[in-house]
């Protein structure tokens, strides 16, 4: 992909929504929600404050990011559907817990 966001924009791939349940059913793609979870693909050089200095993004390129369901701009790259927003439209990074197992 060769698509590198200006100023303080985020490109971000929707991560796939569950089509069933814990409990095993099954849901039908006509009620589900668009995905408001994604990975950000590339990021921005930063917003340009009033003294005119660049202020670093808070996100980095492999992120998982919480946004609102009609944040941002979709957009197609190479036949697929990506999202193109400012980074103030991105809620929350969703940290993963790191699991550490012990050794016996």
């Amino acid at each position: 992909m060769n698509l590198k966001p200006l100023n303080d924009r985020v490109v971000v791939r929707r991560l796939e929504v569950e089509t069933t349940t814990k409990s095993g059913i099954i849901i039908p793609d006509n009620a589900t929600e668009k995905p408001t979870q994604g990975e950000v693909l590339a990021v921005g050089e930063g917003a340009v404050t009033a003294s005119g200095e660049r202020r670093a993004l808070a996100v980095k390129v492999t992120d998982r990011v919480l946004f609102g369901q009609y944040a941002g701009s979709e957009i197609k790259v190479d036949g697929e559907t990506l999202l193109i927003m400012k980074e103030s439209d991105i809620l929350a990074i969703v940290e993963q817990d790191k699991v550490e197992e012990k050794v016996a």
